[in-house]
């Protein structure tokens, strides 16, 4: 048995057996590439689900990260300690918005704004509890957040779910002006759908929202777990249109601390105020350890967006080449470092193609080819992804 067959086979005989894992076991990180047990290395094209939005062992976050450790790593949220203050206060500078709460994880910020919505509606009537979300949306799994995802197959094996939810097709601007009433709480939107494919929704579908929420009074609530935080090329994804259709609440999480556990929520006033002492909490959120780490990202990305941009600009040309040049590309999507390459066919062989290539990358939806990658990728890097893509798309179906 070789030591990667070992680390499997140890998992397989303890662990929960609800992920399908790739047969692949990384030992370490360095930029944007990953490293085998046998050294062999790949190109990180999704980052950990868009988590390790600085690639792997960044000299700034490992110095932060040896320093903060030796000095505080959790002290909880009975006492302060010096970083959530100027961290969530540059959260609320680069938003528009007032207030932060810090968690963990996208799904827990998705379970706040579900919180903040119902504590709003209940202040003005007690039938105004409803929620309207998108069809084909992505909001986590805790049951809170998937009763408000638009996708049957997360959610079928465990209804029933929270009541109260209406789902409408962003394609349908009729029924979404329909589903929206006096009984709305909230209206739960990502500005870009990740795990749906990689769909945009469109500038004059936001403000749509914002009008109907303000028409009924309900929050207005954007998640960019997956697509804020730098990844569009802005700080957030609402923030690719101008003038920008601000939320009242915004959900946050993946890339802000550049691998360790950290979301937040933020919101405006009239949001925060449906949330008194007592109501919320989290016992880990907010950690010193996390905290200072995501204060050094959000300074290296200012230092990295314009790269960013330069980049994408760069990545998203040559996939359009490689779509000239294969009609088995059906479309390409998305903004800055969040990309989605549509296959007119079920493409999830393609991953593993990728993994033989020392590509990684993923597949959702079935037929997107997924890529989240690092803000630090170059236009080298890019290259070396083009030209693996084009040898898998050239490879087409399976025998």
């Amino acid at each position: 048995m070789t030591p990667a067959q070992a680390v499997m086979e140890l998992e397989r005989g303890y662990l929960l057996q609800n992920y399908a894992r790739y047969p692949m076991v990384i030992k370490r990180g360095k930029g944007c590439w990953l490293y085998d047990l046998n050294n062999r290395r790949y190109l990180d094209l999704i980052s950990g689900i868009g988590v390790n939005s600085l690639g792997h062992a960044h000299p700034r976050i490992m110095r932060v990260m040896k320093e903060q450790i030796s000095l505080l790593i959790h002290s909880s949220n009975l006492y302060y300690h010096e970083y959530q203050g100027p961290l969530a206060k540059k959260l609320c500078e680069t938003s528009g918005l007032q207030r932060v709460f810090f968690c963990n994880s996208g799904t827990e910020a998705v379970e706040c704004a579900l919180k903040m919505a119902h504590g709003h509606g209940r202040k003005r009537s007690p039938e105004k509890y409803e929620i309207v979300a998108l069809e084909n949306s992505f909001h986590g799994r805790t049951v809170g957040a998937l009763s408000i995802t638009g996708q049957p197959k997360y959610r079928s094996e465990f209804e029933p779910l929270m009541p109260g939810v209406k789902f409408v097709n962003p394609g349908d601007p009729a029924a979404f002006e329909a589903a929206v009433s006096e009984r709305t709480a909230a209206i739960f939107v990502e500005t870009i759908q990740g795990e749906g494919g990689i769909y945009p929704m469109s500038a004059e579908w936001l403000r749509k929202a914002r009008e109907l929420a303000d028409r009924y009074d309900a929050l207005l609530v954007f998640d960019e777990i997956q697509c804020g935080i730098g990844r569009p090329g802005t700080h957030f994804a609402y923030q690719l249109h101008q003038p920008a259709i601000l939320p009242d609440v915004v959900t946050m999480a993946k890339p802000i601390a550049c691998g360790l556990p950290l979301g937040a929520v933020v919101s405006n006033e009239r949001a925060a105020a449906s949330i008194a002492p007592g109501m919320h909490g989290s016992t880990f959120g907010g950690g010193a350890l996390a905290c200072r780490v995501a204060l050094e990202f959000y300074d290296i990305l200012d230092e990295l967006l314009p790269q960013m941009k330069r980049v994408s600009e760069y990545f998203f040309a040559g996939l359009r080449s490689l779509q000239s040049k294969h009609s088995i590309i059906r479309e390409v999507r998305g903004f800055g470092l969040m990309i989605g390459v549509e296959i007119e066919f079920p493409c999830r062989h393609f991953v593993a193609q990728g993994m033989n290539d020392g590509l990684l990358f993923n597949v959702t939806h079935d037929n997107v080819v997924r890529m989240l990658p690092p803000y630090i990728i170059t236009e080298k890097e890019v290259d070396r992804a083009l030209k693996g893509l084009d040898k898998i798309f050239k490879n087409g179906k399976p025998a």
